[in-house]
């Protein structure tokens, strides 16, 4: 799933080859896609591309005089960008192909979808606080006046545990499964621990964790085309995906603790005291 990082770096992107470009065809392919309906697609055409925002894990497209484009990847969702798009509309199939918008230069850009699960979201609105997903975001991490004070805030009182915490949009916009992973990895937390429940110190830890983190994630990402962004996140990820794996730190071996629909990394000797987690139906929360 594209996070923050890749997210900020599409939208950069975006901003470099869309704005001060004119929208001649928005071409849906799975009707599905589309979660609103007022105003119709149809809409964005003959309007110029103003700027490229970013909300969390939302991208927004915003028209000169016309409404906006938000998108969610979602899990399996990616943009491809094309320097010259097909000639033809394309045809509706069981391929991933979602939806492409077109460019007055021939270029222009295709949604996609791989797997069963059809979670990309596809939204046209006059203003993106009109995306449910959007009106929640809790801050953005990487915001000036995100500071450790904030931080502090928002885990007071938090019953869950700090992976939940973290991934919860509303809480905190932007940080996924796997930057959760590879955040706590580097702050030196386990997984388990309540959020609510961190001293100064901890919280001061997680916090520069947090910042550095998807600071340098962003760094990686920048000024990579859309389709180098996938291979640039993987490779960067110390814990995440890499079960089994020795800990870049420590040598220890990576380990996961699996979930319904998701999975965790962590190390043993970084983050749980040497301990290995149990099945999540077994596990005792790690102080």
């Amino acid at each position: 799933m594209p996070e923050l990082p890749e997210v900020e770096a599409l939208k950069d992107f975006l901003t470099e080859n869309l704005v001060g470009h004119e929208i001649v065809r928005v071409m849906p392919v799975a009707i599905s896609v589309l979660k609103t309906y007022t105003p119709p697609v149809g809409a964005l055409e003959g309007h110029e591309v103003a700027a490229v925002h970013r909300y969390g894990k939302f991208l927004d497209l915003a028209t000169d005089g016309g409404p906006h484009l938000v998108t969610h990847l979602a899990r399996a969702g990616w943009l491809h960008w094309r320097d010259r798009l097909p000639d033809g509309p394309p045809r509706p199939g069981k391929g991933p192909l979602a939806l492409r918008v077109a460019l007055e230069t021939g270029a222009g850009f295709d949604l996609t979808e791989a797997g069963t699960q059809k979670r990309l979201a596809v939204y046209v609105v006059e203003d993106p606080r009109q995306v449910e997903g959007v009106a929640r975001l809790g801050p953005d991490p990487l915001a000036d006046d995100f500071d450790e004070a904030r931080l502090a805030t928002l885990l007071a009182g938090e019953r869950r545990r700090l992976k939940g915490a973290l991934r919860d949009q509303g809480l905190i916009a932007g940080v996924g499964n796997a930057y959760s992973d590879e955040i706590l990895h580097a702050a030196k937390m386990s997984p388990f621990k309540l959020a609510g429940a961190l001293t100064a110190e901890e919280t001061s830890r997680l916090y520069d964790a947090l910042r550095t983190t998807l600071t340098e994630a962003v760094e990686r990402s920048r000024g990579l085309a859309a389709g180098r962004l996938k291979a640039e996140k993987k490779s960067g990820l110390r814990v995440h995906g890499r079960t089994g794996e020795p800990c870049p730190v420590c040598g220890d071996t990576i380990r996961e603790v699996s979930f319904s629909d998701s999975s965790l990394q962590y190390c043993p000797t970084c983050q749980t005291g040497g301990k290995p987690l149990a099945d999540r139906r077994l596990s005792r929360l790690l102080k």
